[in-house]
């Protein structure tokens, strides 16, 4: 259908959900956001590019002599809202109907339904995903099978929601001839149709911010938000916002972005797996930051606890939570053992966090709640949260962020199959329309398909050989594909969308040049 704002044509594609969700104000709103946003947007995107190219130069990150005023000084974010206090637990998922029910009613503190890494952007998940969001809010949210009824239970987890990243864009959504930014589509339509009522029920609507860069990207939101709020009549600051530090650029600007947004924003929270991600693609290149194998990247590697420690340091010196990161295992039944021995190392993690001041946690399953629920409760001992706990025993240089080289760990065949075959099968699912696959006991996402085909560029580009002596280039990785696709064959649907999946696998991990998204070219292939 198409319609305007501002006078200028909006187009959307057609669906049965597409008047419910872009009602003629939604519109309207998501075209003044245009107007006014868009091509902010875009310049920094461009500076985005023109940053990693000097990087490439040979530029290091470090911390910036112009906000040092900000670092130094002692400003405090506005305090969290009363249904935020305590967020020891959060769990994350896709916005798929059922997904989300079982979320809410996981005895989590808090529920991320997360648009962006464990949603694929299909036009069907993304409406679907609004329409759940409208009756969530109003908690109404309920689904049907033939077995049972499953619906929100009282006392379910406080609603955050993640958009998308500055970098995506939702095609399905044409705004005078060009593609709308799909972060402005996400927070537009959800906070057009539920902000208002969240707020009746006295909560209010909670956003996470995902993949920025830097203050001045924090900076849009900000002007972003606070539009958003003067064109629905909310007061300033209705909308709250956690921001996640996953990338290494932001790593250095955590004062920076708190500051931006200090009279909205709640906490940071440890993205881990983008925050590998991002190691490689901006200092991929650089063979000081070549990785090992991704199962050898933990927490507890000098680069990673540094950046936890300052994050905790941070968030709490300007009275922010610190929510860290992801337990991604899924329990299976059918394996008592694995599974007994991943919960055992999720506990392990979990304590670690809360020992090192973390507010909360992420899980990614609602099995996960309660182990990791009774860590944070022996460390917090009936508190909320450790605001108190100021780690004034932090001391975090831009070396120590930058301390990749100190990682231990050796490149293996195990680990080269194991990337091209989650890459792979990650990229099957995403293409059928799931987000967040279970792959080996894991739940994956995009963030961890983004570690997966990254380091094998970086091994490729770096001539990498491996324990047993073979060289990591474009055929090893080919055999590695052929060994998980061919079996699979090209006369079923799900055989040529594996193909499929090879071929984008293929075109981010061996190309000349780093492919800055999967996600992006991917899109290309999606229904």
């Amino acid at each position: 259908m198409t319609t305007t704002g501002r006078a200028v044509p909006m187009t959307v594609a057609d669906h049965p959900l597409a008047a419910r969700v872009l009602t003629p104000a939604v519109v309207e709103l998501l075209a003044e956001l245009d107007a006014r946003f868009g091509g902010r947007r875009n310049d920094l995107l461009a500076d985005r590019a023109r940053r990693q190219r000097t990087l490439r130069a040979g530029e290091l990150p470090g911390f910036a002599r112009a906000t040092a005023n900000q670092r130094s000084t002692g400003w405090l974010v506005a305090p969290a809202p009363v249904d935020l206090v305590d967020r020891r637990v959060e769990i994350t998922g896709p916005v798929d109907r059922k997904m989300m029910i079982n979320a809410f009613n996981s005895g989590a503190s808090a529920f991320m339904a997360d648009f962006e890494d464990a949603t694929a952007p299909t036009w069907s998940n993304l409406l679907e995903g609004q329409v759940n969001l409208q009756d969530a809010c109003r908690l109404r949210l309920a689904h049907e099978t033939p077995e049972r009824r499953y619906e929100m239970a009282a006392g379910a987890a406080v609603l955050l929601v993640r958009p998308r990243g500055w970098h995506l864009e939702e095609r399905h959504v044409r705004v005078g001839g060009h593609a709308l930014s799909g972060s402005l589509f996400d927070v537009g339509c959800h906070l057009a149709h539920n902000a208002a009522a969240l707020v009746e029920r006295g909560s209010g609507p909670y956003l996470y911010l995902p993949k920025l860069e830097g203050h001045l990207e924090a900076r849009l939101w900000e002007e972003v938000l606070s539009a958003i709020e003067e064109l629905l009549g909310l007061p300033r600051g209705t909308v709250r916002v956690t921001v996640l530090i996953e990338t290494i650029l932001a790593a250095f600007e955590m004062d920076e972005i708190l500051y931006e947004l200090r009279d909205r924003i709640c906490g940071l929270n440890a993205g881990r797996w983008d925050y590998i991600f991002s190691i490689v693609k901006k200092l991929g290149h650089d063979r000081r930051f070549l990785l090992p194998d991704r199962s050898a990247v933990t927490m507890t590697v000098p680069f990673m606890r540094a950046y936890t420690d300052l994050l905790v340091a941070t968030c709490h010196r300007r009275g922010a939570h610190a929510i860290g990161g992801m337990a991604a295992f899924i329990p299976n039944r059918r394996k008592p053992e694995v599974t007994a021995s991943a919960l055992r190392q999720v506990a392990a993690d979990k304590r670690r966090e809360a020992l090192d001041g973390f507010d909360g946690t992420w899980v990614a399953h609602p099995d996960l709640v309660a182990t990791a629920r009774a860590e944070f409760d022996a460390v917090l001992a009936g508190r909320p949260n450790q605001l108190g706990q100021l780690r004034d025993d932090v001391l975090v240089t831009a070396s120590d962020l930058l301390a990749v080289d100190q990682t231990p760990g050796r490149q293996t065949r195990a680990g080269l199959e194991r990337n091209v075959s989650v890459g792979i099968r990650y990229l099957e699912a995403w293409l059928a329309g799931v987000g967040a696959a279970s792959i080996d006991d894991l739940m994956e996402d995009a963030a961890t398909a983004e570690i997966c085909r990254s380091q094998l560029w970086q091994w490729i580009h770096h001539g990498v050989r491996l324990e047993d002596g073979s060289l990591v280039d474009a055929a090893l990785v080919r055999a590695a594909a052929d060994a998980l696709v061919a079996p699979a064959g090209l006369d079923t649907t799900a055989g040529l969308r594996r193909s499929v999946a090879r071929h984008v696998f293929e075109e981010v991990a061996l190309s000349e040049e780093f492919v800055e998204f999967l996600t992006v070219p991917a899109y290309a292939e999606l229904d």
